[in-house]
């Protein structure tokens, strides 16, 4: 394998380019509402591979592959709970394939759809509530899921989509205690009427890079939630409680309008490329996009690091 870490890259002082968005471009390739985005995977394999070598394709030095939803949790509202290894494991074999040896694949690992039941807590008066699960639930929901995304080929896992500092924390040592994965965690985060950023469940920037650093993450960040603009204010915040762990952000393109019943993310390459150098001047290492983002964006940001 010809691949360094991540991280040794990142230190050097080379800016990392990673992929854009993957539901968007499901949807556009005929994923139904209702329809299982991950068993694609197995059952459309050449649609996605086409999304991941179309990112490789752009310039990405990185891809996630089609594993957001690969928890048993998230699996069984299909009735897929019994196949999370072989769906995860196709997954990230299929992103392996379109990255080749020379590029890395940040396997995507989302979050359970449950709330965990804090530790100090008692689990018997969570009995019967399906909206909960205990630590050791989620903890081995993410190592399912971390050891068969390993075993397909992948490099490191992107737990992303984070909004509570509990399961994001189960998700990290479930990676780090169970395979030799590097492991990147993004929250995301919505702007205040206050004008700071809270994730959905209260933390703050500040918060959660100290605690998933804390949990022994290798890089951290944040992803969807916002534009590429708003992501500067994130990654300042953050680099003012941690110098130097690499930071990743995975923008949207721009806030979706909804137009005509239709979410529509308004920002066009150029728009996010412009404000690339601001976001790597903020402390930015590695930058790809969510939501609205396609390979044209991955292109522009790509040019605009150089």
């Amino acid at each position: 394998m010809s691949r360094k870490k991540i991280v040794e890259v990142v230190k050097t002082g080379k800016v990392l380019i990673s992929d854009g968005a993957w539901g968007t471009f499901l949807q556009k390739k005929g994923l139904k509402a209702g329809e299982c985005p991950e068993l694609w995977c197995i059952d459309r394999p050449n649609d996605v591979k086409d999304i991941a070598k179309s990112y490789i394709d752009a310039g990405a030095d990185m891809i996630e592959a089609d594993s957001f939803g690969g928890t048993c949790y998230k699996l069984e509202h299909y009735g897929l709970a019994d196949r999370t290894a072989e769906i995860n494991e196709a997954a990230a074999k299929i992103s392996r394939e379109a990255a080749g040896e020379d590029k890395w694949v940040i396997a995507s690992i989302g979050p359970t759809g449950k709330m965990i039941i804090p530790e100090d807590e008692d689990e018997e008066d969570y009995d019967g509530d399906d909206l909960y699960i205990s630590q050791i639930k989620a903890y081995d929901a993410f190592k399912i899921q971390a050891v068969a995304l390993e075993k397909g080929g992948a490099d490191a896992a992107c737990v992303e989509t984070m909004s509570d500092i509990n399961e994001a924390v189960l998700a990290i040592k479930a990676v780090k205690e169970n395979t030799n994965l590097e492991v990147i965690c993004t929250f995301t985060f919505e702007r205040t009427m206050h004008g700071n950023y809270k994730s959905m469940m209260g933390v703050s920037p500040e918060q959660a890079i100290k605690a998933t650093v804390e949990a022994g993450v290798d890089i951290a960040g944040a992803n969807c939630g916002n534009g590429i603009e708003r992501m500067i204010e994130i990654v300042t915040e953050m680099r003012k409680i941690n110098k130097d762990i690499p930071i990743l952000v995975h923008a949207n393109a721009g806030l979706p309008q909804n137009i005509d019943g239709i979410d529509v993310f308004p920002e066009s390459p150029e728009d996010m490329a412009k404000i690339v150098p601001d976001l790597v001047k903020a402390g930015a290492n590695i930058i790809g996009g969510c939501c609205g983002t396609t390979p044209a964006h991955i292109a522009a940001i790509k040019k605009a690091i150089g």
